[in-house]
């Protein structure tokens, strides 16, 4: 699989690439049980849970329905894909063995907001670096963003690539499947 993308036809596609991201990631992630490999072949789960946007419309037409609980089913957000509405804003757990992480993540720009990280130990024993905590955090902080940026790579191959007719017409059954 090559890793060279085409940018500049990436940005031209649409201004909504991100709510196509986000949404083929919440089809990928319950086809495949949460289940991802990263492009350094490590496992990893990815699950879109508790809080989920979805966002439909133009200019001052633009309707939006938000889902949150820690038990939600998301239906109001499904019943949006069938209307033609996109994610545009969504919780993420990602987990690694033990290690998880949670994170808002927004279409528009991509930003993440309220990342939560595995705990680091702040407790230093003698001889220990006083730095460590610090750069365990900051290793974990990279570790979900190889996490995703290898996801929205494997998007981007998919989507710029011959096999996205295809699979718009597997998102196209999931979401059906959701009424």
């Amino acid at each position: 699989m090559t890793e060279d993308i085409d940018l500049n036809k990436a940005a031209t596609l649409d201004p909504y690439l991100g709510q196509d991201f986000l949404t083929w990631l919440w089809f990928k992630s319950e086809k495949s049980s949460g289940m991802f490999r990263s492009t350094s072949g490590e496992d990893f789960a990815l699950y879109i849970e508790q809080r989920i946007a979805v966002q439909g419309g133009d200019g001052d037409n633009v309707e939006t329905a938000v889902c949150s609980g820690p038990q939600a089913e998301m239906r109001e957000a499904r019943l949006g894909l069938t209307t033609g509405k996109k994610v545009n804003q969504a919780r993420v757990r990602l987990e690694q063995d033990a290690n998880e992480w949670q994170f808002q993540l927004k279409a528009e720009d991509f930003s993440f907001g309220s990342l939560k990280t595995p705990k680091v130990a702040m407790k230093a024993e003698e001889g220990d670096d006083p730095d460590g905590p610090f750069y365990e955090k900051m290793y974990l902080i990279e570790k979900a963003l190889e996490f995703l940026d290898g996801l929205y790579l494997q998007f981007l191959q998919t989507r710029l690539g011959p096999e996205w007719r295809e699979e718009m017409l597997a998102l196209r059954s999931w979401i059906m499947e959701q009424d």
